[in-house]
């Protein structure tokens, strides 16, 4: 007993033991905003038994179109005193309590039903919906049945009840049919509630057999790693409940192509159970970042980044590099892309005259000027008419843009901004727009993300969901460890054994060197959510008066700027 409830639980709700009620409805026509229902059909069934039936005319509170009395044989005569609408509605959802909802072309029915309780107050349940319709073409073949009616549908499965256009007859032709749909199904393995209502034909039979590499995985949040016959990382992801989502790959719930690739060649699925989800998010990067596995096609190479910083040298110019060193005092980044870095730096030199030039200019050996320095956009210490300490200014205030007050260097570009949109060079004013974006928001992303990796250690809680308190410890930038201290525990305990037993990190070199950037990010998103209390900091964390991060908020949403 105990190994067949374990199968059930990793598989779901057995179809045998679900309660479905069928449901048919006749109206006055298609809209729901124009039209009324005349009749509601239902059947009750479990396990193959019908528990009950029920059938109403309705009041629609408006003439019957000669059409649809043709149609359904329903007069005004039989509906004139038959329950109103809000009355036949609220009895049909007391039948329907707690049970699955089946119709065929269910947006109609539930369309009509949903309207009815929206119109007279009525508290619309949320019920599972399953669409015997979507089934049928998922299962019945062309080759089959002309076509997915369910006239003919039912003459296919032998229906004893021949669909007539009145609701209960309907809906008991309906039940045939799903009892035909469900045995179908059966065939392919698909016995549970989850595995009908996300059934799709795009999955294969190899696929859906594969389901057995969800048996035995935790229901718990974490990690999960498909692997190949050799071992090897194919894919990983992250959930909530490890088990629940695992089990998806084999289901019409996951249809990317390359994952159906990927479950054919899984022969295992590793979980590693995480105390919060900030764990969970960071042991994936981390691990895609190690194995690289083929089909995690996003964030494959998180290190892989990208910087703009100011060069050590008697007159400074912007580089963009791989990495930042110790001696690197003014960068901003990382970026994902070398195209952002090079729209940042473009916005710098609209804001700074910067030299743009990439020869090494000695102080002693002037040159000539280059076109920028006549267009004002270089200080040219090139020809020597600008000695060291007076281009030092310029540098201090790029340095300035990118590691502390950014608001002179904004303001002068969308000024630049403006002057161009009132001259209606409007792709000009976009380009650079686009420019500031990406410099600002580099500039913001260092700027937040500093002290957390200069801190040498960094306790932080939130509420879980769960209840009780997620406690995670950072050090220098990287998650050192993270717990979960129950509802009604003391959370301190939990908090001292987090700090015994977190990682030793080193202070870092520069950023990525303790952690990747993108993990610092994730670290840092968590800490700055809504609801996050700090309980102990070994370091400071500030951010610049004026800084980026503050221009980064104050544009975002005048540009449509993620803030």
């Amino acid at each position: 007993m105990e190994v067949v409830q374990d199968r059930l639980d990793d598989l779901g709700t057995p179809l045998a033991e679900v309660t479905f009620v069928v449901v048919d409805l006749e109206t006055t026509g298609g809209s729901v905003r124009d039209c009324g229902i005349t009749e509601i059909g239902a059947v009750k069934v479990r396990g193959g038994e019908v528990l009950g039936e029920l059938q109403t005319f309705v009041n629609p509170g408006e003439p019957i179109p000669a059409f649809i009395q043709s149609l359904t044989g329903i007069t005004d005569a039989m509906v004139r005193d038959a329950p109103r609408t809000g009355t036949a509605v609220a009895g049909f959802l007391e039948f329907a309590k707690g049970a699955v909802l089946v119709a065929h072309n269910a947006g109609f029915d539930i369309g009509f039903l949903k309207a009815a309780c929206a119109a007279h107050d009525l508290r619309w349940p949320g019920s599972t919906v399953v669409d015997t319709v979507r089934l049928a073409r998922q299962v019945v073949s062309r080759d089959e049945v002309a076509n997915h009616k369910l006239g003919t549908l039912a003459r296919h499965f032998g229906a004893a009840t021949t669909p007539d256009h009145r609701a209960l007859h309907d809906a008991k032709a309906t039940v045939d049919v799903l009892h035909g749909l469900i045995g179908r199904l059966g065939s392919v393995g698909v016995d549970t509630l989850e595995e009908l209502s996300s059934y799709s034909s795009r999955v294969s039979d190899a696929q859906r057999r594969k389901r057995h590499l969800a048996d035995g995985l935790p229901g718990a949040p974490g990690v999960y790693v498909f692997k190949d016959e050799h071992g090897e990382p194919l894919y990983v992801g992250t959930s909530v409940d490890i088990r629940t989502r695992v089990r998806s790959y084999f289901t019409a719930s996951e249809q990317r192509r390359r994952m159906g690739e990927m479950v054919r060649l899984a022969t295992q699925v590793t979980p590693i159970v995480c105390a919060t989800t900030l764990e969970a998010q960071v042991r994936e990067l981390r691990l895609i970042a190690e194995h690289k596995p083929r089909y995690n096609r996003r964030s494959r190479n998180p290190e892989r980044v990208w910087w703009l910083k100011l060069t050590d040298e008697a007159f400074p110019r912007l580089s963009i590099v791989r990495s930042i060193g110790p001696d690197d005092l003014a960068y901003a980044g990382p970026f994902g892309a070398r195209g952002s870095a090079e729209e940042a730096m473009a916005a710098l030199h609209d804001a700074v005259p910067l030299r743009q030039c990439l020869t090494r200019i000695s102080p002693r050996r002037p040159t000539s000027a280059c076109v920028l320095a006549e267009m004002g956009r270089c200080a040219a210490p090139c020809t020597g008419a600008v000695t060291v300490d007076e281009y030092a200014e310029t540098v201090a205030a790029a340095a300035g843009v990118l590691v502390g007050d950014s608001r002179a260097a904004v303001t002068a570009v969308r000024e630049r901004m403006r002057t161009l949109s009132e001259a209606e060079r409007f792709e000009e004013a976009a380009a650079l727009r686009d420019r500031l974006a990406a410099l600002v928001k580099a500039a913001s992303r260092n700027q937040r993300a500093a002290p957390v990796r200069e801190a040498a250690e960094i306790v932080a809680a939130r509420r879980a969901p769960r209840g009780g308190w997620d406690l995670v410890c950072v050090r220098h930038g990287r998650l050192a460890g993270s717990t979960h201290s129950p509802a009604g525990a003391d959370p301190m305990p939990y908090v001292a054994a987090l700090q015994a037993s977190a990682e030793v990190v080193g202070a870092p070199t520069g950023p990525g060197t303790s952690a990747l950037p993108a993990e610092t990010e994730l670290v840092l998103r968590w800490l700055e959510a809504e609801g996050t209390r700090l309980v102990h900091i070994d370091g400071e964390w500030t951010c610049p008066v004026g800084g980026a991060a503050a221009a980064h908020h104050e544009l975002a949403p005048a540009l449509g700027w993620a803030s």
